[in-house]
C-alpha cells in the first residue's frame, strides 16, 4: 500500500483498501487490521485509519465486531459506483522464460488419485510408526537442539553419520558421513547433480524405458538426453553413446521393468565409464523391498574408480511428505554440489533431520522396514496371482522380486493402452501407462500397477475392475480395428 504526500491520506486509504476488496486480493470475511496497527505501519493517526474504514463501512464492505475488529463482508454487494466502474485489468506483461520450458511437463504420467490408487511408489501411511516419529520430532523442537544459525547445508551431521552406517550394512556403500549430502528426497538430489555436472549440450544417457523426471531435468539444464535399450540384464552398456558423459540408472530394480542389472553389465558400465571419464548416477529408490532371489548390494559397492553418484531416499520407506532423501558423491564432485545447494536452497530441514538421526540409531527403520518388506511381499504376491489367473488373455507380466509395483506388457496395441489408462481413471482407478516411458526406444503397450498404497481387500476390489474395464476395452477395439 502506497500513499503519496501528506493530503487527503484517508481517502486514499480508503480508496486502495476498496480496489483491494472489490478485486477479491483482500478475501471476504477476512480480518482487517486494527486501526492502532495499520496506523503504526504506514506513519498515520488512528483518527485517519478509522475514517477510512468507516467510509468502507458505509458501503456496506467491512463490518465491524465488537471486541473482535473489521472485516470484509461476505457480501461485496456496494454501491452502484464500485460495480458500474471496475478497476481495469493491468495488460499482461511480456515476460518470457527460457524455451526449454515450454517443452517440460509437471505431468509425469500422473493421474488423479482415486478410489483405487495403483499408481506406482505411492506408500501406505497407515503403516507409519507416527507415535515413535512424533516423539522424536518434539525431541528436537527445544533451545538445545535449535538456535538462531543456519546449519551445514550439507545436513544434520548425526543424520549422515547415520545414513553413512546403514547404507554400508544395507547397501554394501563405503561411505563416511562427510561423503553424505542429505537433500530433499531424490529429485533434489538429481537436480544438485545436474547443476554441477552440465553444460548446454552435454550428451546424458538414460534407461529406455526409464524415469521421465529425470529426462527433463536433464533437458532443462541442457542436456542432450539419448534413450539406451534394456533387456532382461538391465541396461546395454554396448548401445552407450561414446560421448556421454552421465548415465543414469535403476540398477537394483529397473524403473519400471523391474528386472535387476546382472553382475556382468554392472562391471561393463563401471568400466565403461571409467574409460570415458563419466559419472553414473545411480536411484536406488526401493531397493529395501526385495522379496526372493539372492540380496543385491548396490552398484556403488562395486564401484573402485570412484565414478557412482548414488542417490536414496526414505519416500518409500518412510512418507514422501517428509521430503528426505540423500547423496553420496564421487569426492572431486562434493565441494561444488556443497556449493550449489547452498546457493539454491541455504539450509536443511533440521528438525526432521535430527528425528531422521534418531529413528536410524535406535534401530526403529530397521524394524519398520522389515514390518513393511513382510506386509508388501503379500501384496506382491496377490498382484502377480491375480494377474496370472484373470489377465493372462491380455497382458504379460514382467518378472519381477522386488519394489512397490509390477509391470506388464499389453498382447495388444497402444490404443488399448491408453483407451484402458481413460477408462480405468473414469472409474477411479490410478494406474500409469508404460508406453510414456520410452525415449527413443520403439514404445510398447503396457501397465505399471504398484500396490504399496492399497490394502490387501482393496487390490482384490480395483483389480476386479479393472479386469472389467480391459475386457470391454479390448472387445471395442477388436470390434473397430
Amino acid at each position: 500500500m502506497r500513499l503519496e504526500g501528506r493530503k487527503d491520506l484517508a481517502r486514499q486509504l480508503y480508496r486502495q483498501l476498496r480496489v483491494a476488496i472489490v478485486e477479491g486480493r483482500i478475501r471476504l470475511g477476512e480480518r482487517l487490521p486494527s486501526t492502532r496497527e495499520l496506523a503504526s505501519r504506514l506513519q498515520l493517526s488512528r483518527n485517519t485509519v478509522a475514517l477510512a474504514y468507516e467510509w468502507l463501512a458505509s458501503e456496506g464492505l467491512v463490518s465491524g465486531r465488537a471486541g473482535a475488529g473489521s472485516f470484509v463482508a461476505q457480501s461485496r454487494a456496494a454501491p452502484g459506483d464500485i460495480r458500474s466502474q471496475p478497476v481495469p485489468a493491468a495488460p499482461a506483461p511480456d515476460l518470457r522464460t527460457a524455451p526449454v520450458w515450454s517443452r517440460v511437463s509437471r505431468d509425469f504420467g500422473r493421474v488423479a488419485a482415486g478410489s483405487f490408487d495403483f499408481r506406482p511408489g505411492i506408500t501406505d501411511p497407515q503403516l507409519f510408526p507416527f507415535d515413535s516419529w512424533r516423539r522424536l520430532v518434539s525431541a528436537q523442537l527445544r533451545p538445545k537442539a535449535l538456535n538462531g544459525r543456519y546449519g551445514d547445508c550439507a545436513g544434520h551431521p548425526a543424520l549422515r553419520d547415520a545414513i553413512a552406517s546403514h547404507v554400508g550394512a544395507a547397501r554394501g556403500v563405503q561411505a563416511d558421513a562427510e561423503d553424505v549430502i542429505i537433500t530433499y528426497g531424490a529429485q533434489h538430489a538429481f537436480d544438485l547433480l545436474a547443476r554441477v555436472l552440465i553444460e548446454p549440450g552435454t550428451r546424458a544417457a538414460m534407461e529406455d524405458p526409464g524415469y521421465p523426471p529425470i529426462r527433463s531435468l536433464l533437458e532443462s539444464f541442457g542436456a542432450a538426453v539419448v534413450g539406451v535399450r534394456v533387456d532382461e540384464e538391465g541396461l546395454r552398456v554396448d548401445a552407450l553413446p561414446s560421448d556421454a558423459r552421465l548415465v543414469y540408472v535403476t540398477p537394483s530394480h529397473q524403473y519400471p521393468l523391474g528386472m535387476p542389472m546382472s553382475q556382468a553389465r554392472r562391471l561393463a558400465l563401471l568400466a565403461w565409464a571409467r574409460e570415458r571419464n563419466a559419472v553414473v548416477i545411480e536411484d536406488d529408490y526401493d531397493s529395501e523391498f526385495r522379496f526372493g532371489g539372492r540380496p543385491l548390494d548396490a552398484l556403488h559397492a562395486s564401484d573402485r574408480g570412484g565414478r557412482v553418484a548414488y542417490v536414496g531416499t526414505f519416500s518409500k520407506t518412510l512418507l514422501p511428505k517428509l521430503r528426505l532423501g540423500f547423496l553420496i558423491a564421487p569426492r572431486p564432485l562434493q565441494e561444488a554440489l556443497k556449493t550449489a545447494y547452498c546457493l539454491s536452497a541455504w539450509h536443511c530441514q533440521w528438525p526432521a533431520q535430527g528425528a531422521m538421526a534418531e529413528f536410524i540409531r535406535e534401530g526403529l527403520l530397521a524394524r519398520h522396514i522389515r514390518r513393511m518388506r513382510r506386509l508388501y511381499a503379500t501384496r506382491h504376491d496377490k498382484v502377480l496371482s491375480i494377474f496370472e489367473r484373470r489377465f493372462g488373455r491380455w497382458l504379460e507380466p514382467v518378472p519381477c522380486v522386488a519394489g512397490l509395483h509390477v509391470s506388464a506388457f499389453f498382447r495388444s496395441t497402444i490404443a488399448t493402452e491408453a483407451l484402458v489408462a481413460a477408462q480405468a481413471e473414469q472409474a477411479g482407478i490410478g494406474l500409469h501407462r508404460l508406453s510414456p516411458y520410452y525415449v527413443d526406444t520403439r514404445a510398447r503397450a503396457g501397465l505399471a500397477i504398484g500396490y504399496g498404497g492399497l490394502p490387501s481387500d482393496d487390490i482384490d476390489e480395483g483389480l476386479r475392475r479393472l479386469h472389467t474395464i480391459i475386457e470391454r476395452a479390448t472387445s471395442k477395439h477388436r470390434r473397430t480395428s
